[in-house]
């Protein structure tokens, strides 16, 4: 019943102009064909990066999926365990040296070389229990844990 299997559909429009289309899942033992509205997001890059600047970058939209998932973990797990939050806002940073993106130079890294996530939280728990209810992000668990990713292609 805890397994799901969430799944996009990103086209190709130009550059490095994508858009994603989310609609079903499989969760709590079935499959879900259809959602009451299905989510479209776009990705772009900044003009400097030969983008239209039309939607984030897919590192920004990388940090908005953390930091959404930070706030949900712990506003769920909060919940369950009598803890009450007011209000949460976060900040978040992410260093990257585009030299390996760009590929010119074999050994920088591609991604991120560290994200930073300040919280700004209304709540009587302590920075203890708050640090503790965050660890159950699964966003936070992909990104700082190695996950396997198995690409394909068909022509």
């Amino acid at each position: 019943m805890a397994k799901f299997e969430f799944r996009a559909k990103n086209n190709w429009i130009e550059g490095g102009h994508c858009v994603t289309s989310i609609q079903d899942y499989y969760g709590v033992g079935q499959e879900h064909p259809v959602r009451k509205d299905s989510f479209t997001m776009e990705a772009d890059h900044v003009e400097v990066l030969l983008g239209k600047d039309q939607a984030p970058n897919p590192a920004e939209i990388v940090l908005h999926a953390l930091g959404s998932c930070l706030t949900g973990a712990m506003a769920y797990h909060a919940a369950a365990n009598g803890i009450e939050i007011e209000g949460v806002e976060s900040t978040l940073k992410g260093d990257v040296d585009l030299h390996g993106f760009l590929g010119l130079d074999p050994e920088v890294r591609k991604g991120y070389n560290g994200i930073t996530v300040k919280f700004k939280v209304k709540s009587d728990a302590s920075e203890e229990q708050l640090r503790a209810l965050s660890q159950f992000s699964p966003v936070f668990d992909m990104i700082t844990n190695p996950t396997p990713v198995t690409i394909e292609f068909e022509k």
